[in-house]
């Protein structure tokens, strides 16, 4: 294994740990001495995508994993989300048991764990898959999941106390009081 730091071919493992889909092991240069970490994973049969002009290419997990993080850019989004959503969409391609996959079924799994994980990240990603001819065909889709939300938003759960209380149509809203509380003369 070639260090990243200085290319040097030998290191030792300090660390292996199960990764879920593969082994995580931390390894040390013997030259240098800096800490690396590398991941190991099955080998799968070469799975080939189906481009939308007729080419096919491999599989590629690192270019899916570059298209999500570009989506993904600058959104707030837990550790190792989009990690997970790339694991996820590549065993569940592999669970097809197909030599061959449309991409365009690949992309259509990214736009659903998108659309639940993070809106805007769905909406970058769409804007591109989807190639949008024109402006309104994208405000049509934006307005699409600003309704779904509405209305999931609208459905609260019948057991759920309301935030205000209700009078004559007006919510009563009284201000919290910060800071300390009032000086008491006596």
């Amino acid at each position: 294994m070639l260090c990243p730091y200085c290319g040097h071919d030998d290191s030792r493992v300090i660390d292996s740990r199960d990764a879920g889909e593969g082994i995580r092991r931390r390894r040390e240069c013997l030259q240098c001495g800096l800490r690396f970490t590398t991941y190991e994973r099955i080998q799968t049969t070469a799975l080939l995508v189906a481009k939308r002009d007729g080419r096919r290419e491999e599989f590629n997990r690192d270019k899916l994993m570059n298209s999500l993080r570009i989506a993904c850019a600058k959104r707030p989004l837990p550790t190792g989300a989009i990690e997970r959503v790339v694991s996820d969409i590549e065993g569940e391609v592999q669970k097809l048991g197909k030599a061959e996959i449309p991409s365009s079924i690949i992309g259509e799994m990214v736009i659903q764990r998108l659309k639940s994980l993070d809106r805007v990240a769905y909406i970058r990603f769409a804007s591109v898959y989807r190639d949008f001819a024109d402006l309104e065909t994208f405000k049509e889709e934006v307005e699409a999941m600003l309704s779904a939300k509405a209305g999931a938003a609208q459905r609260a759960p019948e057991n759920q106390p309301p935030l205000f209380q209700m009078d004559n149509g007006l919510a009563e809203h009284r201000p919290r009081r910060r800071g300390r509380p009032p000086k008491v003369r006596g």
